[in-house]
């Protein structure tokens, strides 16, 4: 299980979404560009302490992701989502891909994607945070394919 996060603009759910899989041991692909400056310094700060336990993997763009990323299922998380979650089931090698928090992804990143998961939401609400989306997704994810057991 990985999370993917397509060119984010805020730092902090950066650091939000670094420190969710450090503690639950989940890979992070970050796809670039960023809607921030990113060097080290800044991922250290937005990443805490955390940071120095995430398997974090920068690309420096959509195409090199395609071409470098792990195997498994892409799948999208997003309010345009043609499954409804939790209705879905997961697989351990999936790759659930964030869009970026002001505008999503791309129609082609959208199209690519093997699966798109849509979180069901009170009627004239927009969206929910991307870090809290993921974190709801990732747990239901790693509950479904014992991704918890190996964590104490």
């Amino acid at each position: 299980m990985r999370l993917a996060l397509y060119q984010p603009d805020i730092a902090p759910n950066v650091g939000t979404l670094l420190r969710l899989a450090a503690c639950l041991d989940v890979a992070v692909d970050l796809i670039e560009p960023c809607g921030f400056p990113v060097d080290d310094r800044r991922l250290r700060r937005a990443g805490m302490d955390y940071i120095d336990h995430v398997r974090l993997v920068r690309h420096g763009s959509w195409e090199s992701f395609r071409r470098d990323r792990a195997p498994g299922r892409l799948v999208l998380l997003t309010t345009a989502g043609d499954h409804l979650f939790p209705r879905i089931d997961f697989r351990p090698d999936d790759v659930l891909l964030l869009g970026r928090e002001s505008a999503g992804v791309p129609p082609e990143v959208h199209n690519v994607a093997d699966l798109r998961l849509r979180l069901p939401m009170r009627h004239g609400l927009r969206s929910l945070n991307v870090a809290m989306a993921a974190a709801m997704v990732l747990s239901e994810a790693l509950r479904q394919t014992d991704g918890y057991a190996a964590l104490t």
